[in-house]
Formats: structure tokens, sequence, C-alpha cells
């Protein structure tokens, strides 16, 4: 409604209140505050029904931003673990060919195997200085045998 007409009604109602008898002015002021608890009510539902939509939007865009994250999570945890498996298998190969050349030069190579216990010299074997030759036990030219 237009402002003037608002405030024409306001001033006829108000005078209407003003001449009315006592028993219809308790009578509209009870149907007054009936239909103002009316509309506090509706205004109340009206907040709570919008609460309510926003918090279920909310609820939603968390659930699907969850799982999105949670897909990209597997993704990326999948890459890793692809990579790590590859990785890994290099690893063994490479272990595999080591060993494998390990093992094949043990067999070719008596030089290379490790001596035990029993190939360890003692102190008895070591020569002194008796054992050593001397000058006179050295050959000579004279002393050598020659191919002839």
């Amino acid at each position: 409604m237009d402002k003037h007409i608002q405030k024409a009604v306001g001033k006829v109602a108000k005078g209407a209140i003003e001449h009315a008898p006592e028993p219809i002015k308790e009578k509209v002021k009870e149907v007054v505050a009936d239909k103002a608890k009316e509309k506090i009510v509706e205004h109340v539902q009206d907040k709570a029904n919008e609460f309510r939509d926003n918090l279920e939007h909310a609820r939603d865009d968390f659930a699907d931003n969850l799982h999105d994250k949670a897909e990209e999570a597997k993704e990326k945890t999948q890459s890793v673990l692809l990579s790590a498996r590859e990785k890994l298998g290099k690893v063994v190969e490479a272990g595999e060919e080591l060993q494998k050349k390990v093992s094949s030069r043990n067999k070719n190579d008596d030089d290379h195997k490790v001596k035990g216990i029993k190939n360890i010299k003692g102190i008895s074997n070591i020569k002194t200085s008796k054992d050593i030759k001397g000058a006179t036990k050295i050959k000579s030219y004279e002393n050598i045998k020659s191919s002839k």
C-alpha cells in the first residue's frame, strides 16, 4: 500500500478503537496479540528453514569436496606406490646381477676366495734371519744352468 493510505487506515483504526466499547477493545487486543504471535512464529520458522537449507547445502558441498580430495589422495598414493614398485624392481634386478657377477667370479677365480683359518700361516712359518740366504749362497752367472 501507499504510505498515505497506510496513514489514513492507521488513523481510522485508532479512532475506531477509541470510540469502541471496552469488551470489543479487549477482544481486538487479544486478536492483535494472537496475530503478532503468529507472525513471530512464522518469521522464526522461516529463519529456521533458511538456516536448515543453508546447512544442508554446506554439508553437501563439504561432502563433495571431501570425496574429491579423497580421490586425489588415492591417485597420488597409487602413483607413489607404482613408482616405488618400479624402483624396487630395478633394485632387485641390480642385486641379482651383482649376485651373478659375484658367484661367477668365485667359480672362475680361486685367488679371490676368502682364506679360511687353516690357510693362515702361523708364527713358525715366518722366516728368521737364519733362514735368509747369505751372499755365499746366491748363484753367480757361472753356476746358472743354460739352455744350450
